[in-house]
Parts: C-alpha cells; structure tokens; sequence
C-alpha cells in the first residue's frame, strides 16, 4: 500500500503528459538543412529539428544554459548563431563532438558568469570563426574559450573589456589569421603576444587605450588597426626584413610626428589623420629624420593635424602615390615644381588650410584629376596655373577670393584675375562664395564643364556671353543666393542644360528659354515671382521633370498654364506644399493644389458692387429728371388768344 502511495504521483504524471498535447514546432524557417529561430524567445532548440541540419540560428532568444538538451542533442552542425542571447553556462566538452562545427558565433551574451568558473569548454576542434564579442570579458577570460582551438582563423574579442593581451593569450590558436579587440580597454601588450602567430594578417585594435608602439615586428601582418588610441608614438624595429603590412590606419591618436616605418615595406593605405602632428619628422628625434620610402604607397591622409608645411623632398620616395588628403591644417604654402614628383597621383586635398601661396610647375601632376581648394585665403594665383594641369576633372575653389579673367582680353586682365578658359579636361567646378563682382565674356571658353557653381556671390554681374563656349557641354548650373533680379544670359543657348539651381534671389521674372530647351530640374525657391510666362512654361513642358517653386507671391488666377501643368503632367514638385498664390476672394496664399480654374472664373462679390452702384445713380437721377419736367409743366399758365 505504502509502495502505491509512492507510485500512484508518477503514474499520474505520466497520465497528464501523454494527455498533454504534442508540443508545437515554433515559428522557424527551414531551408534544405539550415533552420532559421531567430527572436521567438526560445530557451532551447526545437526537439524536432531534422536530421543532419547543418545551420542552426537560435539568436535573439532567451536561451541561458548550453547544453547538448539546448541543442536537441545534435552534434552535426557547420554553423551555430547563438548571438544575443543570455546564455551564462556553457556545458564543458559539449563541442567535442561536433567535429563539422565550422562557425560558433556566441556575441553578446553573459559568457563572463561562466569565466568566472575558471573551466575550459572543451576543444573546439574544427572552429575557424569565434565570435565572443560583447560578454563582459575581462583580462584572462578569453583563455578558457581559446585554450584547445587548433583551428581557429578568425576571433572576435570586440566590446568586452579586456585591459591586457597576456604573452599566452592566443597558445592555444596558433593559426589565427584575423583578430579583432575593437573597444575594449586595452593598456598593455605583453612582448611577444603575437610573435607566435605566424599566420595572422589582420589585426583590430581600435577604441582602445594603448599609448605607444615602440618595437612593431609583426612581418606577416597585412592589416593594422590602431585607430581611436592614445598612441604617441609608433615605431617599428630597425630590421631590414621585408614587412607585409599594406594597410596601416594610426587615426583618431595623440601622435605629434609622423610615424617611423618599416623600412623595407609595402604599404598601400596610410591614415594619420586626426593626430597632433606638428611636424614630418619621424619621432621627433634629430638622429631619425631619415626619407621614408614608401614607394608602394597609393593613399595617405594627413588630415585634421597641426602641420604648417610640407615640403617637397617629404614625396621623394612615393612613386605610386594616388590620394593625398592634407585638409585642415595650417599650411599656408604648398607648391609641386619637381616634374618627378606625384606624378601618379589623381586627388589631392588641401581645403581648410590657410593657403595663400600655390604653385604647380610646369610638367608637373599630369595624372591629377581632382583638386580640393576650398576653405584657404586664395586671392592672388598665377593665370595659367590650372591650365598646367592637363588631367584636372574636378576642381574645387568654394570659400576663396579669387577673380575671374576674360578670356578675350589676354593683356587687359587685372594681374590678379585666374583664368578658367582652354582647361581641356576640366568638367566639375565649384566658385561658389568667392566674393565674385563679375563673370566677364568668355571666361570658360575652350573648357568643357559640365557643372558650374557659382552660387553665394552675392551681387555678381554676369556677362551676357559669360557662358560662351558652353553651349554643348554644360548639364548642371549653380546660382543660388546671388541676389540676382534679373538674368541678361541667353540659357536657351546651352543646348545641353538639363539642371539649374536659380533660388534665394530676387527673379520677378523667368528667362527665357524655346521649345528645344533640355532642363530637366528646375529650382525657382525664394524668388520673386508673381507671373510664369505662359510661353516659357509651355516651353519646358516636353523636358521639365522636376521643379520647386517654394516661397514666390504667385498669383493664383494669372497662372492657370502653370496649375494646368501640375494637374495633367507628369512634373514632380518635391516643395509643393509649400507652393502659394495670391487670390483675391482670400486674406491669406492658397496652397496651389487647391486652387481650381472656377475659382478665378467665378465673379467676385466686389466685381458687382461698382456697376450696380452706378446703375442706381443713374435710375435715380433719371427720375428725378423726369420728375422735375413734369411739376414744371403743371405749373406752367395755358395761353390764350383774342381777337
């Protein structure tokens, strides 16, 4: 009886669970042999997985214990997505087994509960990509997850807070090839933490806290992050052994010279931007100003720095250079007379500088295409400077004060004028806020530009055949917020206009253009326009796609081809609702969408009151007429005759 009373609980439960509904499959996806659970708050996997699934995403759910029940018992993955969950214990050996695991992603969870159990979680023996970013780790924590990684090529460590890489940190991956310590708090690399890793080729160690790197050996590496640091120097080894490092990002630091290279190397990409430098000397020291050879090099950016100048003899040995950027600084003279120099770079920046001198010799960059120039104090440049650039493409002047020659009066140009005629390549350039007075004749003949700004010139005369010469080339014209009233230019005359920016000025209005016109986008805001000439309008009908109108006094009823056009086209007008007219019935502008033709059809009450009132004036003064010629016969005496 005792027995039964014991037994009778359990055969009770078993009675309810067989009773019990089968369990539902949740809401994952499956395809072929990989099954997607991501966010459906899952503590497990589904126990009806199929055989031989080789892909399980269980991220984004509310799992908190691995164990080979959290995984259904299936050892035969490639791939497992465990990102984003809350896991805190992770069975040990529970990977032993799974020898096809190719890829473990364990990012952002609560792996530094488990860390603090000072366990291995076994061998992971076939993993080449680790993902244990965002888990709280701190110094040490790592090595119970790398300890038996035979395997492992790619580790992320990212967004934990790791302040020290141990000498043995990575003894047990000794075929890593990428490591990323993006944001963590590193202050110390221990000598020789990645000597071992013969084959490591990319290295993050960004958002950190290092402060010098004195002693760079690593040979074999490829790519170097050290961005967002505190670095103060970076030196490498004196060897002249040939180092592989082709990218080398030092930006975002407190360096104030520029670093000290490998000197048998073959850097591709250099970012220095965003330091102190003061100076291109190498360390600062007066024993290691010594020429970097960087012969390899295609791009360096030295922006955002203190640099006052930089001489020619610092390009000696940068015969494959094609980006320069040296933007805000505080160079005030920069000049390229050496033929032998930069002679394939195509983009140079030195906008935000301090520039009043500029030279560029003869022979020299034949291969630039890009030039930024604004933001400098540029006023005086020799004429021809940019004629001797016979690749530029793209050239950016916004932000100076320079003046404009003619290109019709060669010896009757101020001394200080800049040509921009007979540029044969030259298609992109930007004058906007120059201080310009004038746009003479013929200022861009011979150059086949494609997009002018002239834009914040407040001011600016042009000349009726300032644009002379563009008449097949030019798609783009910018001048916006030059106080214009009125344009003297025939725009009808450039043949491939398709976009013109005209607002913020004070048009009343429009220029003038025929039934071949090109312009596709047309910007008309903050003007003064009260009338859209009908014939214009029509002109622009077959091309016009898109036109903003914003914030003109249009009249509503002396517009009707315009409201007719937005009604029955397919024109786009992005600024629409900020589009107005004027109509008399109305104290205040009408958005113009609502505005019908009847409504400038129907009569106004005040049209009638000043024809009635004079109609009334007129009956009345008509019958007092009338009354007054008939008391005037009653009074009359009747006449009479005698014989």
């Amino acid at each position: 009886m005792a027995a039964f009373q014991l037994l009778f609980p359990l055969l009770v439960s078993c009675v309810a669970a067989n009773a019990r509904p089968p369990r539902q499959l949740p809401a994952c996806q499956v395809v072929q042999m990989d099954v997607f659970c991501s966010n459906l708050s899952l503590r497990s996997a589904p126990v009806n997985l199929p055989r031989g699934v080789q892909m399980l995403d269980l991220s984004r759910n509310q799992v908190q214990n691995l164990t080979q029940e959290t995984l259904a018992f299936h050892t035969d993955f490639h791939h497992l997505n465990l990102h984003s969950n809350k896991i805190h214990y992770i069975q040990p050996g529970l990977f032993k087994d799974m020898t096809d695991l190719k890829v473990l992603d364990l990012s952002r969870n609560h792996l530094n509960v488990f860390a603090h159990s000072k366990i291995n979680i076994g061998p992971l023996t076939a993993v080449e990509s680790l993902d244990l970013s965002g888990n709280g780790l701190y110094t040490g924590m790592s090595d119970y997850f790398l300890a038996d990684s035979p395997s492992l090529a790619n580790l992320s460590l990212r967004s934990n807070s790791i302040t020290k890489i141990a000498q043995n940190t990575f003894s047990g991956s000794m075929f890593l090839k990428k490591i990323s310590l993006h944001n963590n708090v590193i202050l110390e690399i221990e000598d020789g933490a990645f000597d071992s890793l013969n084959h490591l080729t990319e290295l993050d160690l960004s958002k950190n806290s290092i402060t010098c790197i004195t002693d760079f050996n690593l040979c074999n590496l490829k790519v170097l992050n050290l961005s967002k640091n505190s670095l103060e120097f970076f030196q490498s080894t004196g060897s002249t052994d040939l180092y592989g490092l082709q990218f080398l990002d030092l930006s975002e630091n407190k360096m104030h010279y520029f670093p000290l290279l490998p000197k048998n190397n073959v850097l591709r990409h250099l970012d220095v931007s965003r330091n102190q430098l003061q100076s291109l000397n190498v360390t600062g020291s007066l024993d290691r100003r010594t020429t970097m050879i960087l012969y390899y090099l295609r791009y360096l950016d030295m922006s955002y720095n203190q640099l006052q100048t930089i001489p020619e003899s610092f390009f000696n040995c940068m015969g494959s250079l094609e980006v320069l950027n040296v933007s805000n600084n505080c160079i005030n003279s920069f000049s390229i007379t050496n033929p032998e120099l930069l002679k394939t770079v195509k983009t140079i920046n030195l906008s935000y500088n301090s520039l009043q001198s500029l030279t560029f010799g003869k022979n020299t960059l034949p291969s630039l295409e890009e030039l930024f120039l604004q933001g400098n104090d540029l006023t005086i440049l020799d004429h021809q400077i940019f004629q001797r650039l016979p690749s530029i493409k793209h050239l950016h002047l916004q932000e100076n004060d320079l003046e404009i020659c003619d290109a019709s009066q060669n010896h009757k140009n101020p001394p200080e004028c800049v040509s921009f005629s007979s540029i044969p390549n030259l298609q992109f350039l930007y004058l906007s806020e120059n201080s310009l007075q004038t746009l003479p004749s013929n200022a861009f003949v011979n150059t086949p530009l494609k997009l002018l700004d002239l834009s914040l010139n407040p001011g600016l005369d042009m000349h009726k055949d300032s644009l002379s010469g563009l008449e097949s080339s030019l798609a783009h014209l910018i001048l916006r917020e030059n106080n214009i009233s009125s344009l003297n230019i025939d725009l009808s005359s450039l043949r491939s206009l398709k976009h013109i920016d005209l607002s913020t000025n004070q048009l009343t209005t429009l220029p003038m253009w025929n039934q071949e016109s090109s312009i596709e986008s047309l910007n008309l805001q903050n003007n003064n326009l009260v009338t859209l000439e009908p014939s214009t309008m029509l002109a622009l009908e077959h091309s016009l796609k898109t036109l903003y109108m914003g914030s003109n006094p249009l009249s509503c009823c002396s517009n009707l081809g315009f409201l007719h056009m937005i009604q029955n086209s397919a024109l786009v007008i992005p600024d629409i609702e900020t589009v107005t007219c004027i109509l008399e019935d109305y104290s205040e502008p009408v958005n113009i969408e609502k505005v019908t033709e009847e409504m400038c059809q129907r009569p106004s009450i005040q049209n009638y009151v000043i024809p009635v009132v004079l109609i009334v004036l007129l009956v009345l003064i008509v019958l007092g007429l009338l009354i007054k010629c008939c008391q005037s016969r009653k009074r009359k005496p009747s006449r009479s005759f005698s014989a």
